[in-house]
């Protein structure tokens, strides 16, 4: 029998996990069939580009953050976390002042040459630009999460993320400005970042933290936390956005743009595993920090089922429908459709083998997990530069697989032969 408690929160977040994906595709879908393709291409490279340098400029703090959150409750001492949080905004703060310093050393003709279009410099300028509001943000949403407020910071991290920039990109289709796309995109995270900063304080100061003994955390303790996490992290966007610029390298924008959403709607079926490990991330903190094996085994393997009896459904129909589902953006995406297929796979083997990853950096295992998504890295980057100018998207789309379903497999394994814990189905 499945834990009561566990799936029920599971359910409710993966609830708000779907209103955000709903969202998501409204805001695609008002894209895809409003805007041309090549905004639309635009617009997937500064995101991709974001997401790669915020795996920089966060440090692993947004990780972090939850990991610290379990300590502190387990040792009793949880009122800590308000100097940890701001100590971790200072960190991103920096980093990405320092990251912008190669903008303005780097020639633009250098940028345009490297990706073999004139728009490429300016477009990573901006998000070079709009990354300490990205940054921000996403730290906040999960100090949110830290602080015990699920729910809010779901809220945030799928309704709230995407509603401003849906707000400015039906304005910008009824005043007949679709070039100005991207910077409103940027603009759309200066909102959020200023809202959900404020959301932070709030909780902050009026949180009713019990009478604790208190933990101080340096600096320095606080990046030897978070950096394994952050190169975890940078290897994960790397993997998940990596092709998105070889695309642009090898390709057009307009092939960005319709394999960007073949990527959106196969990864509708990873909100399942997201969804369980937003709850149980900070248990398996607490309960390994305790060394109660036999309940971290049993979680483990409740939140893998769960995981599979939610995405299987999702899994079959996507498989079934493709061609429908891609025609919704318009006749041209269907061309992604093989490509969205292969992608399916990597899907399916990411339920199957359930929170790996998410056990590595929550047991203190990050440079065990940093090494492995490097070697899965490696492979992908190569796998991208032979695939990618024979065969396109399918390229892209096979490079991806291929990596991710040797970093899964390595994970598990890894994991089984640590501590005995099985995050695989069985």
């Amino acid at each position: 029998m499945l834990n009561s408690k566990l799936t029920k929160n599971s359910l409710n977040v993966l609830a708000l996990r779907f209103g955000g994906v709903a969202l998501m595709f409204c805001l695609s879908l008002f894209l895809t069939n409003y805007y041309s393709a090549e905004i639309v291409g635009q617009y997937d490279f500064v995101r991709s580009t974001i997401m790669i340098l915020s795996g920089i400029s966060l440090i692993g703090t947004n990780q972090a953050i939850i990991y610290y959150s379990g300590v502190l409750t387990s040792k009793n001492s949880f009122g800590s976390i308000k100097n940890i949080y701001f100590k971790m905004v200072s960190l991103v703060f920096i980093i990405c002042s320092f990251l912008y310093i190669p903008i303005l050393l780097v020639s633009e003709d250098f940028i345009n040459q490297i990706f073999n279009k004139q728009e490429s410099y300016d477009l990573i300028e901006l998000s070079v630009q709009g990354l300490i509001f990205y940054s921000i943000t996403m730290l906040n949403i999960d100090t949110i999460r830290a602080l015990k407020k699920t729910t809010t910071s779901e809220l945030f991290r799928n309704l709230f993320r995407y509603t401003p920039f849906l707000l400015f990109s039906i304005i910008l289709y009824l005043i007949d400005r679709p070039e100005d796309l991207v910077v409103w995109f940027i603009y759309s995270f200066v909102v959020l970042c200023v809202v959900s900063t404020a959301a932070v304080f709030v909780l902050l100061l009026n949180k009713d933290f019990p009478a604790t003994t208190t933990q101080k955390y340096s600096t320095k303790d606080i990046i030897k936390t978070s950096y394994p996490m952050a190169l975890s992290a940078i290897s994960y966007f790397l993997m998940q956005s990596i092709d998105i610029l070889f695309l642009g390298a090898f390709d057009t924008f307009e092939s960005i743009a319709y394999y960007s959403v073949a990527v959106k709607i196969a990864t509708v079926t990873s909100l399942a595993l997201i969804s369980v490990n937003i709850v149980i991330a900070p248990k398996i903190a607490k309960i390994y920090n305790d060394r109660n094996f036999s309940e971290l085994k049993s979680m483990i393997r409740k939140a893998t089922r769960i995981n599979v009896l939610i995405s299987s459904p999702i899994l079959l129909i996507l498989f079934f429908f493709p061609d429908f589902l891609l025609s919704m953006f318009g006749d041209n995406y269907i061309l992604a459709k093989n490509a969205f297929l292969v992608l399916l796979i990597a899907q399916f083997f990411n339920s199957i083998t359930g929170p790996s990853a998410l056990y590595l950096n929550m047991t203190g295992r990050q440079k065990i997990l940093n090494f492995i998504l490097l070697i899965s890295l490696l492979i992908n980057v190569i796998l991208n530069v032979i695939l990618i100018p024979k065969f396109g998207m399918v390229g892209a789309a096979s490079a991806t697989t291929i990596s991710f379903v040797i970093s899964k497999l390595i994970a598990s394994a890894v994991v089984l032969y640590l501590d005995n814990v099985k995050t695989y189905i069985y």
